[in-house]
């Protein structure tokens, strides 16, 4: 199938082609056309799927056909996310697929001085993507509105969830236009996620795409046991003697995950950490200095991860195992994108086999051990 199969406009069809976007992802495929339809969604899928192009499209689509000549901007779309960094990333998506449309958007969050997010406001915007907390301070200091959004998308639901975002969601759908187009995304669909779903939704199409159990099948996964005072040095020779020099190392803690940055460091390997507790300019920073390779290793949590959209990343490496079965799953699945291979590497200490055997379970699949190396 093509996108031009999926009925959308030749502006979106040019920005699409510029990216290099040949084929639309399955959650794509199954989304855009019930979204041009006007239906609501509830979607089950992974980040890494490309669900940003499957919301985005259909809307930038729908606001063109509905749009008035010489009509005020206001909020018309609404896209809600739990981070920084995800809602930087669809904003960033908006801009590229919306660039032969010329509707303005904004996005903000908290962390960083509101001057300039509400600068853009007041200027007038057509797409507006928030994190919960910044949205409802503006919203209560009068500086936006919300009753004219006519689409209004909830990401990644299962982690605003996770996050303790519930009551700020429900004050900020409170104040939606009980007439709009609702598109909900969740990587699971657990009993707390279905009875926020049902609240909020409206007849929805339920599309599905890589159940949470499975991981990337072009991504080979492989293991190391080793002594949790070893993981430092065997670290450093898994990126030495297999010649990796662009990776993502994830760890449990915000602590850990500088631990393990300045580790690195030490051995003259250029890495950053990325986690709640750094200020919006360091992770940014980080974040740029990974994508434009700078920076060899990325250190980060599993929430900071959310959002971290690398192209061609080859490596993910687990130097500490997640208690959550589900969070490894998330984590490989940055690597073995649009169709490359990846590899996924972990290092496992005695205290961390139980977590361990739970994601095997979860995958139903052997992980490859190496039994051979300096630190077993």
């Amino acid at each position: 199938m093509t996108f031009t199969e999926l009925k959308l406009i030749k502006p979106l069809l040019t920005a699409l082609d510029k990216k290099g976007y040949k084929e639309p992802s399955p959650i794509q495929q199954q989304s855009i056309p019930h979204i041009l339809l006007g239906k609501d969604i509830f979607g089950c899928a992974q980040t890494g799927t490309g669900k940003t192009a499957a919301f985005a499209l259909p809307i930038l689509q729908l606001m063109d056909a509905n749009r008035k000549p010489n009509q005020r901007r206001e909020i018309k779309a609404l896209i809600l996310a739990p981070t920084r960094e995800l809602a930087t990333q669809i904003s960033e998506n908006f801009k590229e697929y919306g660039e032969n449309l010329g509707f303005k958007h904004a996005v903000i969050f908290g962390g960083v001085s509101q001057f300039h997010q509400v600068v853009s406001i007041k200027t007038g915007i057509d797409v507006l993507i928030a994190t919960p907390g910044r949205l409802l301070d503006l919203m209560q200091q009068g500086i936006i509105k919300l009753g004219s959004v006519e689409y209004f998308v909830l990401d990644e639901a299962d982690r605003m969830l996770d996050m303790g975002f519930i009551n700020d969601m429900k004050k900020v759908i409170a104040k939606l236009p009980v007439k709009r187009q609702t598109l909900f995304f969740s990587a699971t669909a657990a009993p707390n996620i279905m009875k926020l779903a049902n609240t909020i939704l409206k007849n929805p199409v339920s599309v599905a795409v890589n159940p949470v159990s499975s991981t990337a099948t072009l991504v080979k996964q492989t293991v190391y046991f080793v002594q949790k005072t070893k993981k430092p040095a065997l670290l450093k020779h898994i990126l030495k003697e297999n010649n990796i020099n662009h990776v993502l190392v994830f760890t449990r803690t915000k602590h850990g995950a500088d631990k393990v940055a300045k580790a690195l460091n030490g051995f003259n390997i250029k890495a950053e950490a990325i986690h709640g507790n750094k200020s919006q300019n360091n992770r940014e920073r980080a974040l740029k200095g990974f994508k434009d390779r700078t920076i060899n290793v990325l250190v980060a949590t599993d929430i900071a991860s959310r959002g971290i959209d690398v192209d061609k990343l080859t490596h993910v490496i687990n130097y500490e195992i997640p208690e959550q079965a589900e969070a490894y799953v998330h984590r490989i699945g940055r690597t073995g994108r649009a169709g490359e291979s990846g590899e996924a590497i972990s290092l496992c200490s005695h205290e961390e086999l139980p977590y361990f055997k739970g994601i095997q379970k979860l995958i139903k699949k052997d992980i490859d051990v190496i039994k051979k190396h300096p630190y077993s």
